[in-house]
């Protein structure tokens, strides 16, 4: 496990304490700040992100390492706060260009969208994180690297960047007077995930607002024009991979309907929302009206409580990935990656109400018990203890004796999975 995986390990109780201490708050409130469905869509996009990270690490950190040792322009030490501040300063106005082209390059769109697709602001919106982010993001970093950074130091202060960024996804803090005017605030940050016409495309700073107020991004928010949250293409649906997945596929598909190849190459590099005429004329999509209701299909409390403890298991699996990444074997690592991945989108399914979902869900516990139990193995384990084995045998075992008793009435069963939703106010 290396450094940032090693603090992000770390850290994530804090992040649940911290998640805690908002719902509680909005209680005492009388607010609705969270819904397990939409928590729990949120949590797993940030899970499928850090998988992809133990994956990702020789393009995102590789890259920079060699462009370090051969492109630096200047050999800058690692012991001076001169080097740490200047290059946090420098991470936090590239994150900015990076998280401006994210919205106005349909390319980049696709991979940042997942951060925006929450249709709730909270502390768990924070984690819903891309996985595509790593193909195309490290680009913007590399000046970093060409003036010499070293690499600890990036590493670091990129760590940094992200863990700030956490605090400021929430309604339950308001105003906070100068320093709205010099950071990213949970206010400034409100803003940025609204779609109301005032906010669109407004306040992409890390740390610093100020690089939104030097390049005219910067917008305030009106209590009079309150944020409504989402994209202006809503995903309507709790599948991790279609979340990942969604506007590279649309994009895709207009691609292929252009006529001219021209169009085929602009559609990926113009705005996100750019359709080509003769594919917009063919095609047409309805125009965007701000949504009253949000995605939310109806689950029996007892099915809602079956997700959330396997979501739990699911939680502490995923901290034992990590913590044997830098020691299992790349086979073990893929096959562990694939397994938490498909139990994230079987979890989505259930909660979506798809009829095949308990019926995929009894299959991924039973060969959950089994396999442990049968073969003393499991993900990187070659000799499993025997009473961890059984502890897990009779864990899901007893998962799959309950499916039965879980499901959704035919008759509840029977509507479509987004027929449902919740009011926006």
């Amino acid at each position: 496990m290396n450094t940032q995986e090693l603090i992000i390990t770390w850290a994530t109780p804090v992040f649940f304490l911290l998640i805690g201490i908002e719902l509680l708050v909005a209680k005492l409130r009388g607010r609705e700040a969270y819904a397990s469905n939409d928590a729990v869509n949120s949590i797993g996009l940030g899970v499928i992100s850090q998988l992809i990270g133990v994956f990702s690490k020789l393009l995102t950190i590789g890259i920079y390492a060699w462009c370090v040792e051969h492109l630096a322009l200047f050999a800058l030490p690692e012991d001076s706060w001169m080097v740490w501040a200047g290059a946090l300063l420098l991470y936090d106005f590239c994150y900015y260009w990076l998280h401006r082209c994210g919205h106005r390059v349909n390319i980049l769109w696709a991979a940042h969208v997942v951060h925006h697709q929450s249709e709730r602001y909270n502390l768990s919106t924070a984690l819903r994180q891309t996985g595509s982010g790593v193909l195309l993001g490290w680009l913007f970093y590399l000046p970093l690297a060409v003036l010499g950074v070293p690499l600890k130091v990036f590493v670091i202060v990129a760590l940094i960047d992200l863990l700030y960024q956490f605090w400021v996804h929430t309604e339950q803090i308001g105003r906070l007077g100068w320093f709205d005017r010099v950071f990213c605030s949970p206010s400034n940050h409100r803003a940025h995930h609204a779609v109301n016409d005032r906010y669109l495309d407004r306040n992409y700073g890390g740390i610093l607002i100020v690089w939104d107020r030097l390049f005219g991004s910067f917008v305030e928010e009106d209590d009079t024009d309150p944020p409504v949250y989402g994209t202006r293409s809503p995903l309507r649906s709790w599948n991790p991979l279609w979340a990942n997945a969604e506007v590279y596929w649309h994009t895709a598909l207009d691609a292929w309907h252009a006529r001219r190849w021209r169009d085929k190459l602009l559609v990926w590099l113009k705005p996100p929302g750019w359709r080509p005429a003769d594919v917009a004329a063919r095609y047409p999509k309805p125009d965007f009206v701000l949504p009253s209701e949000r995605f939310d299909p109806p689950l029996p409390r007892p099915l809602k409580l079956y997700v959330l403890l396997q979501f739990a298991l699911l939680l502490g699996m995923t901290t034992q990935f990590l913590g044997m990444a830098g020691t299992a074997s790349l086979p073990a690592l893929l096959g562990y990656a694939v397994y938490l991945v498909a139990g994230l989108c079987v979890i989505g399914a259930l909660m979506e109400g798809r009829r095949w979902a308990p019926w995929a869900e009894g299959v991924r516990v039973l060969a959950t018990a089994a396999v442990p139990l049968l073969g003393g193995r499991w993900f990187g384990i070659g000799h499993l203890d025997g009473h961890i084995a059984l502890a897990i045998a009779v864990v899901f075992g007893l998962s799959a004796m309950a499916l039965p008793w879980l499901r959704p009435s035919s008759a509840g069963a029977a509507a479509p999975a987004g027929s449902a939703a919740a009011s926006l106010r």
